[in-house]
């Protein structure tokens, strides 16, 4: 049985000693009930993985003894979603989770012109991303940007050597992402970010914005998605190792 495995963003520490936060000390001592000379796992979302075991079960201020560090190697393919947030809240939520699940590096909440929700909840939606991660057994905490208007976005990409793509609703030449991820499988160029549009798609000023910074279009199947399943299906292509 693995053991629990927490998340700590800065480690308070002295020599082997951590404090660990109130909340885990909590989770662990009054809900798992462990006891000193327990064994957990932390990570700092940033590769590495601590091996700990308790040395003082205190419900507010549990202390552990790091016994090993590992550090996990950051995934090879880097993979940026910019997606603009939808209306409802649990189906982006939905989309946090099952991506960090997937393997995607970077989230990038993108306001468009037709986007509605503006208001961003950005500590609940990072818990959520933690949450994800400590689920799937990883050490590599997603990026998670504030909000960015779709231009500014744009503008802020030119000289980024990413792989770009958009994948929009308009009726003009597209090429499958499927296609392209196939083709460049044995490149070893691996950085790609890709623009997901809001509910009722880009406007056509933000696709042609788009294309003429170098962003290619493309499809994503042959049915219309939601934009959150329009992400799922873009981390799910982008992320295939």
């Amino acid at each position: 049985m693995p053991f629990p495995f927490f998340y700590t963003e800065t480690l308070s520490r002295s020599e082997n000693i951590v404090l660990l936060s109130e909340e885990n000390s909590k989770y662990i001592v009054q809900v798992l009930r462990m006891q000193n000379g327990e064994q957990l796992k932390l990570t700092d979302g940033k590769g590495n993985i601590y091996a700990a075991e308790i040395t003082d079960a205190h419900k507010k201020k549990c202390t552990v003894k790091i016994t090993e560090t590992n550090l996990v190697e950051p995934p090879e393919s880097k993979v940026c979603i910019a997606v603009s947030p939808v209306k409802n809240n649990s189906r982006f939520e939905w989309f946090l989770e099952k991506a960090t699940e997937m393997g995607v590096t970077e989230i990038i909440p993108l306001l468009c012109a037709r986007t509605e929700k503006q208001h961003f909840r950005y500590d609940r939606m990072k818990g959520i991303l933690i949450s994800a991660m400590l689920q799937s057994q990883q050490a590599w905490l997603p990026i998670l940007n504030e909000p960015v208007k779709f231009n500014d976005f744009i503008k802020s990409s030119a000289e980024t050597h990413r792989k770009k793509y958009i994948a929009h609703c308009a009726e003009e030449s597209k090429t499958s992402l499927k296609n392209v991820v196939s083709e460049q499988a044995t490149k070893s160029q691996n950085d790609s970010v890709i623009l997901i549009g809001p509910e009722g798609d880009f406007t056509s000023d933000e696709i042609t914005f788009a294309l003429h910074a170098d962003f290619i279009p493309v499809a994503l199947g042959n049915t219309r998605l939601r934009t959150e399943t329009a992400a799922i299906v873009a981390a799910a292509l982008l992320c295939v190792d």
